[in-house]
């Protein structure tokens, strides 16, 4: 296992993050908010992401989570973060300490690969290690033909990509070149989905990975085919929260997660770490309350349950 993954999942091989864009767009609040400002559905407001972020950042959380979103497409509704994912990471590194940066995930086939691994190299080197790098071959086809790429061949591509990322260019380069900055050593690589390989060349080549979000029982599911074909390599993922005012509120299912009060998000979350989830990172869109109202909470009630008490 990568050592990074000890600073994601502790002693306790469980850890808890969040994924951005830190605002409530998708709640009945966050919608008005939206009209009223005449952004299209999707596009969030991100007018206190660096206070969210260094929050996140102060109160624990073990990562931060950012998506690759070239083109924001009206049919899928979705500008995830709105900033480029490297440029926003490298702005996150220089205002955060400890918190985890990764990326879930940047769409190998449609970037050039060694500017790809210089923009990742830059990221690890400025956050001092703390990048993981979730990659993935995409699912927009809309994307592939605006960027001059055959959406055909997306799973070559993404493979050509991963053996730079991992070799990071060693006996590729004219003698004398370099390309800098140089690591130590790769970032750990996580895959979401299968990039369009087998699930044995994933679990061969890949160092984890970012599973779709889902219920206890179909990650207890997926977990066993990861076991099958990752060995002991972290399976990570994702839960939309809406997280009630009302502690005893019981769990309410969502598309992708839940609306409930922190007493059932602690059985929900204990539930999913005893299916073989080893990371969730939450995804705060819905929240009918304020996003750094409900970090707060989790920060207080919830991370000392499922982190290591140092």
């Amino acid at each position: 296992m990568h050592p990074r993954f000890h600073r994601l999942l502790g002693e306790k091989h469980f850890s808890i993050g969040l994924e951005l864009p830190l605002d409530n767009d998708w709640s009945s609040a966050g919608q008005r908010l939206r009209q009223d400002a005449g952004r299209p559905f999707g596009v969030p407001d991100l007018k206190q992401h660096a206070n969210l972020a260094r929050l996140a950042d102060q109160a624990g959380f073990r990562a931060l989570w950012v998506r690759d979103v070239p083109v924001y497409d009206p049919d899928f509704g979705d500008a995830a973060q709105v900033f480029e994912t490297f440029s926003y990471l490298g702005y996150l590194a220089g205002i955060t300490q400890n918190i985890l940066l990764g990326t879930a995930a940047v769409v190998l086939p449609l970037r050039q690969p060694w500017l790809t691994l210089k923009a990742a190299n830059s990221v690890d080197e400025l956050s001092d290690g703390r990048l993981l790098l979730g990659v993935a071959s995409g699912d927009r086809p809309m994307e592939y033909p605006l960027f001059g790429v055959d959406y055909a061949q997306r799973g070559a591509l993404f493979r050509n990509a991963l053996e730079l990322l991992r070799s990071q260019g060693q006996g590729r380069l004219p003698p004398g070149a370099q390309l800098l900055p140089q690591r130590p050593e790769a970032a750990p690589l996580l895959v979401a989905g299968l990039g369009q390989q087998s699930p044995a060349w994933i679990g061969e080549h890949m160092d984890a990975w970012l599973a779709y979000p889902g219920t206890p029982e179909e990650h207890r599911r997926r977990v066993a085919l990861w076991r099958e074909v990752g060995g002991d390599k972290p399976y990570i993922s994702f839960l939309h929260l809406d997280l009630a005012a009302d502690p005893q509120a019981p769990m309410q299912r969502l598309r992708f997660g839940g609306r409930c009060g922190r007493l059932a998000l602690i059985d929900e979350l204990q539930a999913l770490r005893e299916a073989g989830v080893q990371h969730v990172g939450l995804h705060l869109r819905r929240s009918g309350r304020p996003v750094a109202e409900v970090i707060e909470e989790i920060s207080q009630h919830i991370l000392p349950r499922f982190h290591d008490a140092n």
